[in-house]
């Protein structure tokens, strides 16, 4: 099955453009050089898209996406299934195939289904139960294969639409041999079983995938989650409890079954048993919302029932990054957390507010703002810490961490407070949160409104006491010196206020150089403190006790007073001053990414410059690599490498496009990325070529490619050492590439099958000598996620070896 699948990725065209898009039309005929010619055959091949709907599809039936009234509708008119358009786009891009709602009104033809969880294609698609059986959807006219059914020659027959809107591929005796109700996209519908490890994912209007996920758990739990790593609603079960499926049933009721088909969990929308009811269906929407719907055939619409989440706000980022969400009249507002993050001008498809101004550049000392029944938290990376403090204290505790961003204080008798050392904060304010928030802002200064201004506008005389009026000379005497005591005053108040200032700032520094210092007796230190800090060459070596434990070339083991294990990278080749080095610093500390190895300090004197790096355990992702090539266990391993270099990509877009600055690596390799308890992937060393080596800066200013194209080159040959498992890497052509993958894979699930075939292709464009040809990082990233096919790369491949290019013909 996979060397067929390899053969198909070698015979696709070479049409690959990332960037815009271009008109096409449907090819019928590839050979005919008579246009009459080429319209007949067109009809020929197009043959069964006719007028008439069907229920059931032979073999060798198609819809083509040029004309979406030609589907398939069930026996009782409910349902069809065909291509429509997604979220009213008129995108040559925004059409997708699936199943949806006959009901006759536009906004109530929801879809309840959709291939490839909402793969969007366009109009010049065709979608195919091909003679041996298999779904296919591709473009025209290149013949691309967006996605399969993987049914070949099980011995399908047909391909029907059921009344319950499942659609099904049915062999001898109506035996049904697959079905869309075993893959739901965000829809389950009455009597469609839902169990482990199936999952629904909310909708997105963004190109990337939802961060929002209805999950059914492996112990039978139903939750609803953000980003897999926040649980914000969920079902409790009891331990004895043993579940086989959760359902949807006709009457509104959704529950837990056991294999007896006994409910242990349910919950029943508000018209439960309502006769006049006859459509629903349960679906997570674009808020991460879980609703059950019910038709209401009077007004022709769809009514909310039941939700999962009562209080809107209490969605885990529902307004998302530096909003906070509340209530009016109309039900939940997102405001923006404070007017600095405001942003100038309005974009209806997105967010109003912006990053708030970084505290680090604040003209003057930083401010805390109070915000009464209100709940602040971390949105990305979700790492708050709670502490037992008073509220004032709390408040104290912020504003004297130069980390901390904002903290939460419970008052509702717990002294729980929650510190949040992330600038990425999303919130809730609603009138029952027992909770006051402070939020650390830039201090600004009110003006101070002129005295004596004229309201009108215009200056008139002032009449003075009889007997007080001089003559002119003695009037311009009193007139200077009026002036000479005004000068007098202001040069007295700049110097008290230059005196104040010196003194204000000593005072400051030298409260920063105590807080610092780990070896300090501070009571507030902790293993959550984030600030980077600043050490001296003595302290370092005592860190790493005279750096004794070495863990690779300039790098050793630390240990810092509070338990928490460092690594020291000595870096003797940085020839830059003090304020270059700390300005690189600055940039490096400024970065939280989950997948990126954190600084937590540096030591900068005139011959040692040292970076201390958080402690990831698992070592190199070269030592992994090759530990389970050694034993043979790739094969159990193909969905974490997957994951892997996801998260390596996920970690170099932060880099290039998310930081306030674009910060390339330079210098990525497997051994540039370390594995912690978890298997997650940390990119280490991130920076230092391009921010610290001047002649690397030089040299790049004078080369043909740009060091962000230089980081997209190296991504390509580590995704390809990933896949393949080898160190060197040899591109004479695709076929070797291919040939050596099939000789080191094993038998693996499809879904993981297509990620790896996503994973060559990617890593293929990626190496293209000539980089305007190569992908951006967002592409690389959303081909990774899934939710953008990559053709396969050109049939004459240009590959770059040691700065010089060959030319290589696939044979």
């Amino acid at each position: 099955m996979f060397v067929f699948r390899s053969i198909q990725l070698l015979s696709e065209l070479p049409n690959r453009h990332f960037p815009g898009k271009s008109c096409r039309i449907c090819s019928f005929g590839r050979f005919s050089s008579v246009l009459a010619l080429i319209v007949l055959l067109g009809f020929a091949s197009c043959g069964l898209c006719h007028d008439s709907s069907m229920v059931s599809a032979p073999l060798g039936f198609e819809i083509c996406g040029f004309d979406r009234t030609k589907n398939l509708v069930s026996e009782n008119g409910v349902f069809e299934f065909g291509f429509f358009e997604k979220d009213d786009t008129a995108d040559v891009d925004g059409f997708v195939v699936g199943i949806r709602y006959k009901l006759g009104f536009k906004a109530a033809s929801l879809p309840v289904w959709t291939v490839g969880g909402g793969l969007r294609v366009s109009i010049n698609s065709t979608f195919r139960l091909s003679m041996d059986g298999k779904l296919v959807l591709f473009e025209n006219p290149s013949g691309l294969i967006v996605w399969s059914s993987n049914t070949s020659n099980l011995g399908v027959q047909k391909a029907t639409l059921l009344n319950n809107g499942d659609f099904v591929l049915m062999g001898v005796d109506d035996k049904v041999l697959w079905e869309s109700f075993n893959s739901p996209t965000n829809t389950l519908l009455p009597g469609q079983s839902f169990h482990y490890p199936q999952n629904l994912r909310a909708p997105s209007k963004k190109p990337i995938s939802s961060y929002y996920n209805f999950v059914i758990r492996r112990s039978g739990e139903l939750s609803l989650v953000w980003e897999d790593n926040v649980t914000y609603w969920g079902t409790h079960l009891s331990s004895s409890a043993i579940v086989k499926e959760a359902r949807l049933d006709g009457n509104g009721v959704l529950g837990l079954y056991d294999d007896a088909g006994k409910a242990v969990w349910s919950v029943s929308s508000k018209d439960f048993g309502d006769p006049l009811v006859s459509l629903r269906h349960l679906r997570i929407d674009q808020d991460g919302n879980l609703r059950i719907y019910s038709w209401d055939d009077s007004l022709h619409s769809w009514r909310t029932g039941w939700q999962a989440v009562e209080d809107q706000c209490s969605v885990f980022g529902f307004c998302g990054l530096y909003s906070i969400c509340g209530y009016n009249s109309m039900g939940p507002v997102c405001n923006c957390l404070y007017s600095d993050s405001v942003q100038s001008g309005t974009d209806p498809g997105g967010s109003l507010c912006t990053k708030m101004v970084d505290l680090d550049n604040c003209k003057m000392r930083t401010s805390m703002v109070a915000m009464t029944q209100t709940i602040l938290y971390g949105l990305y990376p979700p790492h708050d810490f709670d502490i037992l403090l008073s509220e004032e204290s709390c408040k104290e505790y912020c504003s004297n961490d130069t980390s901390c961003i904002a903290v939460t204080s419970k008052n509702d008798g717990s002294g729980l407070c929650t510190v949040k050392r992330t600038s990425f904060i999303s919130g809730l304010a609603t009138p029952y949160v027992p909770s006051t928030s402070f939020l650390k802002v830039c201090f600004v200064p009110q003006a101070v409104s002129a005295h004596g201004a004229n309201p009108y506008g215009n200056s008139g005389s002032i009449s003075l006491p009889s007997g007080q009026v001089k003559a002119r000379g003695e009037s311009g005497k009193r007139f200077i010196g009026a002036i000479v005591v005004i000068a007098f005053v202001t040069v007295t108040l700049i110097l008290t206020f230059e005196i104040f200032a010196f003194w204000f700032i000593n005072r400051r520094r030298k409260i920063k150089d105590r807080a610092r210092i780990p070896f300090g007796k501070d009571d507030k230190m902790n293993p959550h403190y984030s600030a980077v800090i600043r050490l001296s060459f003595e302290e370092v070596k005592e860190l790493t006790t005279n750096f004794t434990v070495q863990l690779g070339p300039s790098v050793y083991k630390g240990l810092l007073p509070n338990k928490t294990l460092v690594v020291a990278k000595v870096i003797n080749s940085a020839m830059v001053t003090e304020k270059e080095f700390r300005v690189v610093v600055s940039t490096l500390g400024g970065t939280h990414h989950r997948n990126l190895v954190a600084l937590k300090g540096f030591c900068f004197e005139p011959k040692q410059n040292v970076l201390l790096y958080e402690y990831v355990p698992n070592g190199s992702l070269d030592n992994w690599l090759f530990n389970i090539k050694t034993a043979k266990n790739e094969g159990k391993n193909w969905q974490k490498r997957l994951e892997i270099t996801l998260g390596i990509v996920r970690a170099l877009a932060y880099l290039h496009t998310e930081c306030q600055k674009c910060i390339t690596h330079g210098n990525l390799k497997l051994e540039n990325v370390l594995l912690d308890e978890n298997l997650v992937p940390k990119v280490t060393d991130f920076g230092l070529r391009s921010l610290l080596q001047k002649e690397a800066a030089s040299s790049s200013s004078s080369s043909m490619e740009s060091p962000s194209e230089k980081d997209i080159y190296m991504l390509g040959e580590m995704l390809l050492q990933i896949v393949l498992c080898k160190r060197d890497i040899v591109v004479d052509n695709i076929d070797r590439v291919i040939s050596e993958f099939n000789q080191e894979q094993e038998c693996v699930a499809s879904d993981v099958l297509e990620g790896v075939e996503r994973t060559v292709r990617i890593a293929l464009w990626c190496m293209h000598s000539q980089p305007f040809s190569r992908p951006s990082i967002g592409e690389v990233v959303k081909v990774l996620e899934g939710t953008l096919s990559v053709d396969r790369p050109p049939l004459t491949l240009a590959i770059r070896h040691n700065d010089t290019m060959e030319i290589e013909s696939e044979s």
